[in-house]
Order: structure tokens, then sequence, then C-alpha cells
């Protein structure tokens, strides 16, 4: 992941790591578990590997195995890796262990606040999106196909995902840490928009 420009580098997930360490230090949770979900979340990350979901659970339990990492170790980091990822504005996620949700928290908090400017922004053009279209509406997608298949703006992602995340925290820490986060992010939406409709 070193160089990766769209925002899923090995820094992302370095602050994923560190962030699931605080909220773990918080939690009653294997520390173990927390630390190699969250360093290995987006080892095969579906949104670069042609939509497909089983690549990242298989290059973790394939690396796991090799280093002769507990079966038992191995499944739960799997099914953390399996569905930790937001599916859909209207789509109803996969229950996670309380390990999962520390590190799914973690992710979600990298992707909201000035970082997650930066990351959305670098997404975007990563992707070849547009910053902005006012003619085109967010879209609450119902299905993860639909999410996985959307082509929309990057404005439209902070809508159709990003100003969600703040109540979609699973622990009172995270849901701590996205108030401000969240608060910076509405603070940009409503700066982008004055500066977009300078004469409106």
């Amino acid at each position: 992941m070193q160089g990766e420009s769209s925002g899923h580098d090995w820094w992302h997930i370095y602050r994923v790591w560190q962030t699931s360490l605080h909220i773990a230090d918080r939690e009653k949770v294997d520390s173990d578990v927390v630390q190699l979900a969250a360093l290995l979340h987006d080892i095969g990350d579906w949104k670069f590997h042609a939509g497909d979901e089983s690549v990242g659970p298989r290059l973790a339990r394939e690396w796991l195995q090799s280093l002769g990492v507990e079966d038992m170790i191995v499944a739960h980091v799997c099914t953390i890796i399996a569905n930790l990822s937001f599916k859909g504005a209207d789509v109803k996620a996969a229950p996670l262990s309380l390990e999962g949700q520390v590190v799914q928290d973690a992710d979600r908090l990298d992707a909201i606040g000035a970082i997650g400017i930066g990351r959305a922004f670098a997404y975007g053009g990563a992707k070849g999106r547009e910053m902005h279209d006012p003619n085109a509406q967010p879209v609450m997608h119902t299905t993860f196909e639909q999410y996985k298949a959307a082509r929309g703006t990057t404005i439209n992602h902070f809508h159709e995902k990003l100003v969600l995340l703040k109540d979609r925290m699973n622990t009172s820490t995270a849901r701590a840490l996205a108030e401000q986060r969240h608060q910076f992010m509405l603070e940009f939406l409503e700066q982008f928009n004055a500066e977009w409709n300078i004469n409106g």
C-alpha cells in the first residue's frame, strides 16, 4: 500500500490501527484480534478488485495461516474483514463482534473530519469522478450492488455515506471522537456550497 494515492495507503492503515488501539484500551476486547483486523482490513479492498468482496478475507487468511496463527483467530479476523465495509445508506449491516465494532469504528473515524475530507477527494480523483455537479442528487443506495456500481460525485459521497457515519459508530469512545469530526465536515460542506453559489 506504500505510495497508494486514493486515500487507502499505508498511513490510512496506520491511523486505523492506532485509533483501534485507542478505542480498544477503553473496551474489553481481544487486542490481538483487533490489531490483526485493523492492519489487514484493506489488504484486498473490493473497491480495487472489481467489486470482489472475497479477495480481502482470502488474502488475510492465506497470510495468517502461513504464519501459523490459530484457526479461531484467523476465522475471527477474516469475518471482521468481510463485514467491515459500509454497504449503502439503506443497507442493513452485518452484526460484528466487539472487536469488529472497534475496528469498524476506527475505519469510519478515518473517513470523516479533516482527514476524511482529504481522503474523499483523493479517492474521487483517483476514480475520475467529478468533484461536484449541482444537478446530480445524492442516492441513498438500498443494496450493496447499487452502492458498488455508483459513480456519483465526491460531494454526493458526503451525503450518501460520510455524514451518516457519526450515528453509526458502535462504541461510546468512537461516538465521542466522531462529534467534532462530523461538525467539521458539516462546516466544510457549508463553506463549499457558499463558494460554489457565490452569486446565488
